[in-house]
């Protein structure tokens, strides 16, 4: 029977098929009723995995590459192949809870998330295309998955160790950065040295201290991950030092790159001036762990951010004042994963490094 017209004028025709006559026949009526009652008319043939692929070609245009290509991954492995070949109008809240509860055997909570993400949203897209009447897959729950690897934190003899460690590295900045300030990994790849200010405003009423301007990420769009991540930040003075050095090994490689230097006034770039991705730092970071006596494959850089609230708080730092600068947006984010009245810059941190991180030679 003929539904509509494309906008090519071509008939859109739906079929009606059954084990028997009648059930054929009932079908065909459930088809008349829902024309004759306006509503739309579910494209039968259409699959899970169509819906699915559809979504992830058409689905997702304001995301980076990167997130894509997770979420593509993570549909071919577990979605489609699992479900991919069931008619989308017949997919059941019950088939979506049994293939959740298969998984959670095997993934993390957060992996059946993203599943569960991609699942419903290939829906929510198909349905408002008219080929499906229902999203089914917002009846579902998320199940308990496996436990994740928990993040875990630098006690103060291995962040120390790690510091020593990164002196004389490319990644000496990054790191001293990263656990002296808790600044995100996206962060800080694409900071500018016009964010970054070495000697501050002492004369200043009230004065200004050395600081960076956390206010791009390497995000769709150059967006920090929250509105209260963009801020300001007061630098210990081992980051300033650490950025001096930065500074002065940039400009030789800035002479011996030559013609092959691109410059993107970075602060943290590769060896022709170009932003580095999160695979260049991981791989400095192991030799730096290991140099420092770490296992390599037992942290990662993100865990820095996670050491830096640590520290902190056990140096006695309200719980307030550690989600400030971090970035949060509340206490809540901070209390469950690492353990606000912003002012121009945020100096407790950097206070609280220094006192920390006390300079051998002061002593």
């Amino acid at each position: 029977m003929t539904t509509g017209y494309t906008p090519a004028g071509k008939r859109i025709t739906r079929k009606a098929s059954g084990k028997t006559k009648t059930e054929a026949q009932q079908k065909l009526k459930a088809l008349v009723r829902d024309l004759d009652d306006g509503l739309p008319s579910e494209d039968r043939a259409y699959k899970v995995a169509q819906a699915v692929r559809d979504f992830l070609e058409f689905g997702l245009p304001r995301r980076s590459a990167s997130t894509v290509e997770k979420l593509t991954i993570l549909a071919e492995g577990h979605v489609i192949p699992d479900l991919g070949a069931r008619k989308l109008g017949e997919l059941s809240a019950d088939d979506v809870d049994k293939w959740l509860a298969a998984k959670a055997k095997i993934l993390s909570t957060r992996t059946l998330r993203d599943l569960h993400s991609i699942l419903r949203r290939a829906v929510a897209r198909a349905q408002k295309r008219d080929k499906v009447r229902r999203n089914v897959v917002l009846l579902c729950e998320i199940p308990e998955g496996k436990e994740g690897r928990p993040s875990k934190s630098l006690t103060f003899e291995q962040a120390y160790a790690l510091l020593k460690a990164a002196e004389r590295t490319q990644l000496r900045a990054y790191i001293t950065l990263s656990l002296l300030i808790g600044a995100r990994t996206e962060e800080l790849r694409p900071l500018t040295w016009t964010h970054a200010d070495l000697v501050g405003k002492p004369d200043a009423t009230p004065s200004i201290p050395p600081h960076i301007m956390v206010w791009r990420s390497v995000r769709v769009g150059g967006d920090t991950k929250t509105r209260k991540s963009r801020r300001s930040l007061a630098l210990p003075q081992r980051c300033v030092e650490a950025l001096r050095a930065q500074r002065a090994k940039q400009d030789f490689a800035r002479r011996v790159a030559g013609d092959r230097w691109q410059e993107n006034n970075l602060v943290f770039a590769s060896d022709v001036g170009t932003e580095l991705d999160a695979a260049n730092v991981r791989r400095g970071f192991r030799k730096v762990c290991a140099k420092a006596g770490l296992n390599p494959n037992e942290w990662t850089p993100r865990e820095l951010r996670h050491s830096f609230a640590s520290l902190l708080s056990d140096s006695g730092m309200p719980i307030e004042q550690i989600s400030q600068l971090m970035g949060h947006n509340g206490t809540a984010v901070t209390e469950l994963v690492y353990r606000h009245q912003l002012r121009p810059i945020i100096q407790e941190g950097a206070k609280a490094m220094d006192e920390i991180f006390k300079d051998e030679s002061a002593a």
